[in-house]
């Protein structure tokens, strides 16, 4: 068991992780909401950091209390700030913060390069903890889960982990595939993954049925009220179609198949009109220039715009008739592909990682083989000369998100999960 300081004199046991009971205090808890600090090593508008905001936005707040540390300055930061947040920056070495998945070794896993810059790091992280005394740790990415997680276990508060990512050969190297594998038995009390995908790469092959401190919560979309109604109304007679791409640009995310796809679509329909949504982040814009590049091999630069960083994304997407996923690498999730199907978007994405739990093939959307420009072409073509079936199937994405993908619901199945690890707390009346 490991000593946990709740309140001045008050002192509770957390129970090993392996054992899957709730982590029960030796004393009842003073009639105040449970503290929960989540922490992340970015505050860059990725998928991530989006769905963190927008937990933390629907919290129960007469049970729980949000508070936010941040590894880097960015807007998320003002985003959580301007939401009523309590939010902390403590900076972390930029070489650290900027390091892309795919070229993390097993030594900067566990170390991120400087090991003397990251115990200080992590020493400073601990007094935080131990100063504003949180009831559990929520840690969102991969790096936050290794430098907050050793941070919160020293603090001896309950830790639990928010898998984004899939940990396997194709997605990380193999020795942060097998470091962090060995840290998820040993360091976390709970772990909660995005998909099924994601959570089967922590586990042997052929795993039906989770261990108790391990769940799947899928990510939503914001407000109820925010999502707009069902798109029925046909484009315009000789209206050009607008087919986008949305997300940080990166070789893995394949906007190269995009562009590919796109030159093939474009023999059929020489009216449409493509989207790049979004810029290269972490040392990706040599790829960024490679893809503009094929746009101009291709002669098709004439068609296809690079818009940049965007922070307009629901507006943008609103202009779409098509959004395309098209990562080469299985997606934990897909954030973006929510946020279309949400506007009731036809979505066209690859199939792999947690693409197939999200989308119904020929319901809610197309499914094609990653890595597959002809598919990809053939399935916007699809959609472009169908446009009635274009839009049921995108009324069938609007309902999907409705009863199932909304961040009320996933704010109330993590707090299930905060229950379960520390015991249900009664509300606290305003």
């Amino acid at each position: 068991m490991t000593v946990v300081e709740l309140e001045r004199g008050t002192i509770a046991t957390v129970e090993a992780p392996a054992s899957g009971e709730p982590v029960k205090s030796s004393k009842a808890r003073p009639a105040r909401p449970r503290r929960v600090l989540y922490m992340d090593h970015t505050a860059e508008m990725g998928g991530g950091e989006i769905a963190l905001l927008n937990l933390a936005r629907h919290l129960d707040r007469t049970r729980y209390e949000p508070i936010v540390i941040l590894f880097s300055d960015g807007p998320v930061l003002k985003q959580l700030r301007d939401a009523g947040i309590e939010t902390h920056l403590l900076p972390l070495d930029a070489s650290v913060v900027e390091t892309r998945k795919d070229k993390i070794g097993v030594m900067s896993l566990l170390k991120f390069g400087r090991i003397t810059a990251s115990i200080g790091f992590v020493r400073r992280l601990r007094r935080l903890i131990i100063e504003m005394r949180p009831d559990l740790v929520h840690t969102n990415s991969l790096k936050s889960d290794v430098l907050g997680g050793f941070a919160a276990r020293w603090a001896g508060v309950p830790l639990l982990w928010h898998l984004r990512d899939r940990v396997a050969d194709d997605y990380l190297p193999w020795k942060v595939v097998r470091g962090f594998r060995f840290l998820s038995r040993r360091l976390p009390h709970f772990i909660i993954a995005v998909s099924k995908g994601s959570m089967q790469t922590l586990l042997p092959p052929g795993t039906t049925v989770y261990p108790q401190n391990m769940r799947v919560v899928y990510d939503g979309t914001p407000d109820l009220e925010d999502l707009p109604a069902s798109h029925d109304d046909p484009p315009p007679p000789g209206a050009a179609p607008l087919i986008a791409i949305v997300g940080r640009i990166s070789k893995w995310k394949g906007q190269h198949i995009f562009i590919r796809a796109a030159a093939r679509v474009l023999k059929r329909f020489p009216n449409a009109r493509f989207q790049i949504i979004g810029s290269a982040m972490f040392g990706q814009e040599r790829y960024e220039n490679e893809v503009k590049q094929l746009a101009k091999d291709l002669e098709i630069a004439d068609k296809v715009e690079f818009t940049g960083f965007r922070t307009d994304i629901k507006e943008m997407i609103g202009r779409l008739d098509l959004l395309v996923h098209a990562s080469i690498t299985g997606e934990p999730f897909g954030q973006v592909v929510m946020e279309g199907m949400a506007q009731g978007k036809p979505i066209i994405a690859t199939n792999g990682g947690g693409m197939p739990e999200v989308i119904d093939q020929g319901v809610t959307g197309l499914l094609v083989p990653m890595a597959d420009d002809v598919a990809m072409a053939a399935a916007i073509e699809k959609f472009l000369a169908d446009p009635v079936a274009a839009r049921r199937v995108g009324r069938n994405g609007w309902q999907r998100v409705r009863d199932r993908f909304t961040s009320q619901i996933v704010a109330r199945n993590v707090q299930e999960v905060y229950d379960h690890m520390l015991g249900a707390p009664e509300p606290v009346m305003a």
